[in-house]
């Protein structure tokens, strides 16, 4: 068997010139201790999540009578415009089981990956944003995007991984660069001229696979099925580069906007609805011009931080220090917070609807899963977190529904939005959390 070195490199020819491309770090290579979408559908599915920080004041945010035209308490009266186009899910449950109650943390995880973590740099499995990337992204430009209002990168509710976050983008101008700038097809320009460097980098991938071939012969099963995963990686680059090269279908909904202002840093509640509805603004067009069928919008995140023009305390030091006022029954300064949290989502929605796409709306072919972090922030509660979606994912869900879990796992939805994105699993979630029951009422 001819020795394989680290220094050895996959070689191929390409317009008579010679092109080579590195490998990833085999077995061979270590010591003995190993130390040293389309789916053919005229209008794509896609599926989103929008997030906001530390619960709901229950005796005003959930509503008395279930089903299709419930009551909207103080909290949620700035739903009444999108209440026909979205679900409110309340008394559905997170169950920590042997792991600790993390603050702030256990909830959120819980009901994007289905596993309650053992600690804060714990984040098990990935979360299900992920999972139906992997199903949805294969036919755009981005697999998925996020962003967020916080203007802090380190906001993030998806991860690939424990070591794999997902970062959001923070800043509208720098996400409207990435979005429309080099590499952007407008998909209703006269013409179409394909990049000539992204055909280089194609052709030299295509290049060197004779010689890799060749290597597979001299490597272990272990490397080979480790090289197989690298080149998966590189036919997954090299699909994305015929997208690049192929011209896209006209979309009715995609108008190129001018780029934002810069906006200043900060967490008044003013800025952060500013910078979410700048954010949303770009990421609805990204989905609208097909750049991606999988997104993610922070508005808030689990220790917010969001401030409040005439009052002392920021959001998350407000959700402990402030008294319930006993005429009230809840704190009103918290309060005050996560009704403007939802205004955004309301927003938010209208917005998707607002898209015409086809004979419908972009919302009427989304699917939004909407989540928070605990259910009472006061005392950390995570039983009967609420839960929002949004669209009818292609005319499959009903909408404007309110649903009493009874105190089944909130794991529930989750299992039901990825079996509307086409993820073919039985169950979903770890020990308590575990569920193969979909919220079939909403189910056309």
């Amino acid at each position: 068997m001819s020795k394989v070195t680290r220094r050895r490199f996959l070689r191929g020819v390409l317009n008579g010139g010679a092109v080579t491309v590195g490998l990833p770090l085999l077995n061979c290579f270590l010591n003995e201790n190993g130390s040293a979408l389309a789916s053919g559908m005229p209008v794509p599915q896609r599926f989103g999540t929008w997030s906001w920080g530390l619960g709901m004041s229950e005796p005003v945010f959930v509503p008395k009578r279930t089903g299709r035209g419930f009551d909207l308490p103080e909290e949620i009266a700035a739903l009444a415009p999108v209440q026909q186009h979205i679900n409110l899910y309340t008394n559905f449950h997170v169950f920590r089981d042997d792991a600790p109650n993390l603050c702030h943390h256990s909830g959120w995880v819980v009901l994007r990956s289905g596993t309650a973590p053992m600690s804060r740099e714990n984040r098990p499995g990935e979360t299900l944003d992920v999972t139906i990337a992997r199903k949805l992204g294969n036919a755009t430009r981005f697999r998925s995007l996020s962003a967020t209002a916080t203007g802090d990168v380190r906001d993030s509710f998806s991860y690939e991984g424990g070591n794999s976050v997902n970062a959001p983008e923070w800043s509208p101008l720098r996400f409207y660069e990435r979005l429309f700038g080099a590499g952007f097809q407008d998909p209703n320009a006269g013409s179409f001229t394909p990049d000539p460097k992204v055909m280089v980098r194609k052709s030299v991938l295509s290049a060197v696979r004779e010689d890799a071939k060749a290597l597979e012969k001299n490597l272990g099963a272990e490397d080979r099925a480790r090289l197989d995963q690298y080149f998966t990686g590189l036919r997954d680059l090299e699909r994305r580069f015929d997208l690049q090269l192929t011209r896209p279908e006209p979309r009715e909904a995609c108008v190129v906007v001018d780029p934002p202002p810069q906006l200043p840093a900060g967490l008044d509640a003013d800025l952060v609805s500013r910078r979410h509805r700048m954010l949303g603004e770009l990421m609805l067009m990204a989905v609208a011009c097909d750049q991606t069928r999988v997104f993610n919008m922070f508005y808030a995140s689990a220790f917010s931080a969001t401030t409040r023009p005439g009052y002392d305390k920021p959001h998350h030091t407000a959700t402990h220090e402030e008294a319930v006022d006993p005429a009230l029954g809840y704190q009103p300064n918290t309060s005050w917070f996560t009704r403007r949290a939802m205004e955004e989502w309301a927003w938010f929605v209208e917005a998707m609807a607002s898209f015409r796409e086809g004979d419908g709306t972009l919302l009427d072919n989304t699917f939004v899963y909407a989540t928070t972090d605990q259910s009472y922030a006061k005392i950390h509660a995570i039983e009967g977190i609420p839960m929002f979606s949004a669209g009818s994912a292609g005319g499959r869900v009903r909408t404007g529904l309110h649903l009493d879990g009874g105190g089944t796992p909130g794991c529930r939805l989750g299992l039901t939005a990825q079996r509307l994105m086409g993820v073919d699993i039985d169950s979903w979630g770890t020990k308590s959390n575990t569920t193969a029951s979909e919220i079939g009422e909403i189910l056309v």
